[in-house]
């Protein structure tokens, strides 16, 4: 007796990823189903191997039809479907084709506006140079004796500082703020009595030194005066009678905020910058970040920008200054804290180690600075007052000379290559000089109009430039002889008659706005000075301007020099380090 098997009907619709129908005739051999009738018992027979059963018939012609049928259906689908994608990503490149598009019309907007704004910025220069003339014309016009009073001298000196220390754009940060100042005279012109005719030829006048860049702009110099990149370029001094350095952008490095401090190792191979909570060294050879330094017990709350960095001479650690009142001196290998000094009652703005390692100098805005002991933590105090020579080292008279006790915050700090001296500048337009072994003050360098916010001694320890908020340096000659015998013991201390330990002998006139930092080379040869209008100035030391260099779109907040020649590095409120090669080209000085 045999036994046949049938399927349930199944639909035979094409539908795709249905179950393809199946036949209903009779089992056509092979195992049956495991819940067919043949496996519950009954004793059914199970053709296999060897059972010599008939062979399986072969499949029918319909049967095959029909398979093809489904083959083609599903053929059908995938090729449709094939279709609609294509289609979907025709539609897919074509959006992207148009955002691309409205990206680079976008951009092209962008570099019209800047072009926009260069242009009305340099024929803003160019009026105000204008105004400027007029200016002169007027002065030269009323002779001094007019009897007339001038807006000043009515109204007297004006309720606050017009400005801020520098920028603010994309959270550029404050640096200490500069104090009232009394304008001088001069630089408000006596108005003409009313109804009174203009003199026919005006008195003529000893015409004033020229100040580059003044009202020049890359587009009114001749192509072998300046040199440009992608964002950014040098402008020559055309009263020169040849170019003398040659500069070039190494290196950018972006920052999450303001950078406050930039500073160069000993051996010039490794770059520090501080910003907010953090300190980072660079490579110079590759550009490469090497190392984080952040304090994690540091204040959790607010802002904590770090002011100062500063490596000691044999690169093994990073000092750092910051708003937190602290000096942190970092384990640069360990990546961990040596030591932290603390004694400011305000804000860390200056460090500077002694060439030996053993000390380190720092300025706060709490009207100090201190000498501290690497190996002690001990810190001597250097006293803002003290009996220094009457005799001012230029002649000039500083606009706030009676407020030095409550606005003479320390800005800067520098001690001398051969470890005995410290100089400071302050925001009571003074340059102190101390002596490191005893911590006298030696001596107040009186001449600058504004905050003094930068200094630095020239390599062979017989120079000191400061840089002002009075858009100045000036260049100190120190009187090395009066000073090693004070050292020695053989000078008198506080007598009247004595030499002064420095005096002014060259001002750097020809920035626009705030010098707030200032370099010297290596070699001494040139001076470096940032601004807050932007720029960077190489001059000689003698006080000429050679170049401006402009990389930046916010204030130029540091600089510094490697102490092997050849790179600048540039700190500022753009968010931004850079790392500058120059050379120079043999027509030096």
């Amino acid at each position: 007796m045999s036994h046949s098997y049938s399927r349930q009907p199944s639909s035979k619709s094409s539908a795709r990823g249905g179950v393809p129908p199946v036949d209903e005739g009779p089992w056509q051999g092979g195992p049956p189903p495991p819940h067919s009738q043949s496996n519950r018992g009954g004793g059914g027979y199970a053709p296999g191997p060897g059972s010599g059963g008939p062979a399986p018939p072969t499949m029918s012609a319909a049967r095959l039809a029909e398979m093809l049928d489904i083959v083609r259906s599903e053929f059908d689908g995938v090729m449709q479907d094939n279709s609609n994608m294509k289609v979907q990503r025709e539609e897919f490149e074509a959006r992207a084709a148009a955002q691309l598009n409205e990206l680079v019309q976008i951009k092209n907007a962008v570099q019209e506006l800047e072009n926009v704004h260069y242009k009305a910025r340099v024929q803003y220069e160019e009026e105000l140079a204008k105004l400027r003339a007029e200016i002169q014309a007027l002065r030269a016009a009323n002779p001094p004796h007019s009897g007339h009073m001038s807006a000043v001298e009515r109204n007297g000196p004006p309720s606050g500082h017009p400005n801020e220390p520098y920028e603010r754009n994309r959270g550029d940060r404050e640096l200490p703020h500069p104090k009232v100042r009394k304008p001088p005279k001069e630089e408000i012109p006596e108005p003409l009595p009313r109804g009174s005719p203009r003199p026919a030829e005006p008195l003529r006048m000893a015409s004033p030194p020229y100040e580059f860049p003044g009202s020049l702009s890359p587009s009114t110099v001749p192509a072998t005066l300046r040199k440009e990149g992608p964002d950014w370029f040098a402008m020559y001094n055309p009263r020169l009678p040849q170019k003398t350095l040659d500069v070039s952008l190494l290196h950018q490095f972006n920052h999450e905020s303001v950078v406050c401090c930039v500073r160069f190792s000993k051996d010039g191979k490794f770059l520090a910058t501080g910003c907010n909570r953090t300190a980072q060294i660079f490579d110079m050879a590759t550009g490469e970040m090497v190392c984080q330094l952040s304090d994690d017990k540091a204040v959790v709350e607010g802002d904590l920008y770090i002011r100062s960095v500063c490596f000691s001479p044999d690169g093994k650690y990073l000092a750092t200054g910051a708003e937190d009142r602290q000096i942190r001196i970092w384990d640069i290998a360990k990546r961990r804290i040596r030591n932290l000094f603390e004694g400011h009652d305000q804000e860390i703005y200056s460090l500077d180690f002694s060439s030996t390692g053993h000390l380190i100098v720092s300025g706060s805005g709490d009207r100090t600075a201190r000498i501290w002991d690497m190996e002690t933590g001990k810190s001597r105090i250097l006293s803002i007052e003290g009996n220094s020579n009457p005799n001012d080292a230029s002649g000039d008279t500083p606009m706030n000379e009676g407020s030095a006790a409550t606005d003479a915050g320390v800005t800067s700090v520098a001690i001398s290559p051969d470890g005995r001296l410290v100089a400071a500048g302050s925001l009571d337009t003074v340059v102190r000089l101390w002596d490191v072994q005893t911590g006298n003050l030696l001596e107040k360098l009186k001449g600058h109009r504004d905050s003094v916010y930068s200094v630095a001694f020239t390599p062979d320890g017989r120079g000191l430039v400061s840089g002002s908020l009075d858009k100045t340096l000036k260049y100190w000659e120190l009187n090395t002889s009066a000073l090693k015998a004070f050292a020695d013991g053989k000078a008198p201390k506080n007598s009247p008659d004595r030499e002064p330990y420095a005096r002014a002998i060259h001002n750097f006139v020809g920035h626009k706005d705030y010098v707030l930092s200032v370099a010297i080379s290596h070699d001494g040869q040139w001076v470096v000075s940032g601004s807050k209008d932007r720029g960077v100035q190489f001059w000689d030391k003698y006080g000429t301007a050679q170049l401006m260099l402009q990389g930046h779109k916010n204030s130029v907040i540091s600089i510094d020099l490697s102490p092997t020649g050849g790179s600048l590095a540039t700190g500022s409120g753009d968010w931004q380090a850079r790392v500058w090669t120059y050379n120079s080209l043999g027509n030096a000085p």
